[in-house]
């Protein structure tokens, strides 16, 4: 091990010099294992849902979803249906938020504004409702960061969430930077302590003999943001937890899920393919997702589930060591948002010149290919030996979940068994020049579908052929449904509405198309931000105008309810208003759209707030230079400093370690060889070459 920097080491030894008691981050080992079995397999051929997710949905299909229906498209002639022919055959319903860092957590926010029927601007609109009826949430890297916060703050509504609520909900204070909230000086008092207590809860981890990693510490900071716990007042005391102890995992204890109010939450993560740090991952590396009740992967080449109560237990076919070497606690809520949105293998590897020379010296080059990832315990090893790419290893190494292009999380929406009617994705990447996206995403899943999950999942609907044609049809900035037309009864494919982040309609200079790497934003700043993106997501577009469609509720009304004509028989016939909705807003390739219909929009980014800089942010504008690192400034040096620490307790606990995770033979199956090269035959037809993923 390399000599560490004098400035880490100067942190690091004054974190320590402080440490104190040991927080609720550390999971629990050596616990007795459950008499059931942990892990379950799943096939094309047998692929059922998990007992609970089953139970979760058929109650609320049962006790709220017909309610809810009725209270947000009335009886259904204002679109011209019965609401009542649709009894036992209403379309099922799911959300998908994407990754972006603060810029998608605030997009989704602003989304989720305009779809929620406790906002009465929203209800009012017309747009208020579909959250209501809707069956499944799914989000990813900062669309996770949401779907966390809803869910673990006993989903509130978005005002309390993101601003607080003056009792127990403190928002999401992200006018304090994420890795420097008191300033650019990493050695000031505030942020010292903010470290202090950072570098105790990974300890704790640290000392249970499970490996930890560079996701640990950005998953610590996340937390501080999104769960609740932390306030104004708070912020920098070692006294209250922030966040820790928080498990994904007990979702199902909070009041509103007891009372079936919000829809069944997805979280998504990749897997990095052994020994590969590239900007892309290729579309055969597994893909995982995160539930309440389980963490696994549908992918034909794995199809298993584990009980998430139990994620952190090493099992080898499915068998723990012995019966007391279960581990509970590992499914931080925190941890579970940060391994969704542990970009650094892709990021660090993006260095050159002297950001790479920077990152060197604050890393002292101790970042390996493990410590850049997400660490969990292999609960997988054994199974499918000829096709998991994971089968031998011990841990799996856990990326962010849009690093396969997949930046909008559709693909636990596809899955044949949860059989989705009508899907939206709401899409907040960084595809193109000024920060707006691109449809990548979709073209991406569209492809993963066809190939890798043709046999797991249903098919995409017909979509523009490249990103370049999403652009050229406009149907990148502006909402649109993808299949309005399906060929068979029932549809070889759901409804998909795209909600892509977008500029004003009015031609006003946006602020939604910030950088993934803006880690603060004044109070004015969201503000604006949420209000854009509620007045685009109700307003809809009016060809050739720069106004607002009034009818454009009730097309989304329209769009949501349209699968339920084809569970009755005969099949029910579109109403002429919701035929002439289609016609404005569907995607049709005989007959595409352009672009051109767009007019008068800005798409130049302008800062909203530039006098609503703090101290601390002038301060680093003036002294940027004095920073190593670049770009990212204080995050590379505080989790550097956060990672040498770590790694030197990893190293003097190697011994204890293997001891503890030691097996005879007669403990482990033997395994076959396989190779974990990625497969050059899948490649990106379609894609900008030079794309750089920004999520």
């Amino acid at each position: 091990m390399l000599p560490l920097p004098l400035p880490i080491l100067a942190l690091v030894a004054s974190a320590y010099a402080q440490f104190g008691n040991v927080s609720d981050y550390a999971p629990s080992v050596n616990v007795q294992c459950p008499t059931e079995p942990l892990v379950r397999l799943v096939s094309p051929q047998n692929q059922t849902l998990n007992a609970q997710e089953v139970a979760y949905l058929n109650s609320r299909s049962a006790s709220v979803l017909p309610s809810q229906w009725q209270a947000w498209i009335g009886d259904g002639s204002a679109i011209g249906y019965n609401l009542s022919a649709f009894s036992g055959k209403l379309p099922k319903i799911s959300i998908s938020v994407s990754g972006g860092g603060y810029r998608a957590a605030q997009y989704g926010a602003g989304v989720l504004e305009a779809i929620d029927a406790r906002n009465e601007s929203a209800k009012t609109a017309g747009t208020g409702g579909l959250l209501q009826v809707s069956s499944y949430w799914a989000g990813l890297s900062g669309g996770s960061w949401l779907t966390g916060s809803l869910y673990m703050n006993n989903w509130p509504n978005v005002s309390d969430l993101v601003f607080g609520n003056g009792k127990e909900l403190g928002g999401w204070l992200l006018n304090l930077e994420m890795p420097t909230p008191n300033g650019y000086n990493i050695f000031d008092d505030k942020n010292q302590n903010f470290y202090r207590d950072i570098i105790d809860s990974i300890s704790a981890k640290a000392n249970t003999t499970i490996s930890t990693s560079i996701t640990d510490p950005w998953a610590r900071m996340i937390s501080y943001h999104f769960l609740n716990g932390t306030n104004t007042d708070n912020f920098y005391s070692g006294d209250v937890e922030h966040g820790a102890g928080q498990f994904w995992s007990r979702i199902p204890a909070t009041s509103s899920f007891a009372q079936l109010f919000p829809p069944f939450p997805i979280v998504v993560a990749d897997s990095r393919p052994d020994g590969q740090n590239t900007t892309y991952t290729p579309l055969n590396s597994t893909v995982y997702e995160i539930t309440p009740y389980e963490f696994g992967s549908w992918d034909p080449s794995l199809g298993a589930m584990l009980n998430l109560t139990y994620a952190g237990t090493h099992l080898v076919n499915g068998q723990p060591a012995n019966s007391t070497a279960c581990v509970t606690g590992f499914d931080q809520a925190g941890f579970v948002m940060g391994t969704s949105a542990s970009l650094f293998n892709s990021y660090l590897d993006s260095f050159s010149g002297a950001d790479e020379r920077a990152l060197a010296y604050l890393l002292g080059r101790n970042i390996t290919e493990d410590d850049d990832v997400a660490n969990w315990p292999n609960p997988f090893q054994g199974l499918s030996s000829g096709t998991f790419q994971d089968s031998q290893h011990d841990y799996l190494p856990l990326i962010d979940g849009g690093l396969n292009l997949e930046n909008v999380p559709l693909g636990p929406m596809f899955l044949k068994a949860r059989g989705l009617d009508f899907i939206v994705a709401v899409d907040s990447s960084f595809d193109t020049d000024n920060t707006w996206p691109n449809a990548t995403a979709l073209l991406t899943t569209s492809q993963r579908l066809s190939t890798i999950l043709n046999s797991t999942h249903q098919p995409f609907p017909p979509i523009p052929a490249n990103a370049e044609a999403f652009v050229s049809t406009g149907t990148n900035r502006r909402p649109t449904f993808f299949g309005c037309d399906p060929t068979q009864s029932p549809p070889e494919w759901p409804l998909v509405l795209y909600l892509p982040n977008a500029p004003p309609l009015d031609g006003s200079a946006p602020a939604a198309n910030t950088n993934t790497f803006k880690l603060q934003y004044s109070q004015k700043h969201t503000v604006i931000i949420l209000e854009q993106v509620f007045n685009n997501t109700v307003g809809g577009f009016v060809p050739n105008t720069t106004g607002a469609d009034p009818n454009w509720p009730k097309c989304l009304q329209c769009g949501a309810i349209d699968r339920s004509r084809y569970k009755t028989s005969p099949v029910t016939q579109r109403s002429s208003f919701c035929q002439t909705c289609f016609t404005q807003y569907c995607y049709d390739p005989r007959n595409p759209p352009s672009q051109s219909e767009l007019p008068g929009r800005n798409f130049v980014y302008e800062d909203p707030d530039p006098k609503g800089l703090t101290k601390a942010e002038s301060d680093f504008q003036r002294h940027e230079g004095a920073i190593l690192g670049g770009a990212i400034g204080g995050a590379v040096a505080l989790i550097a400093a956060i990672i040498a620490f770590l790694l030197w307790r990893r190293h003097r606990k190697a011994k204890k370690y293997a001891a503890v995770h030691q097996r005879s033979e007669s403990d482990v199956l033997p395994l076959q060889g396989i190779s974990h090269q990625p497969d050059p035959s899948y490649s990106y037809p379609n894609m900008p070459e030079a794309r750089q993923v920004q999520y």
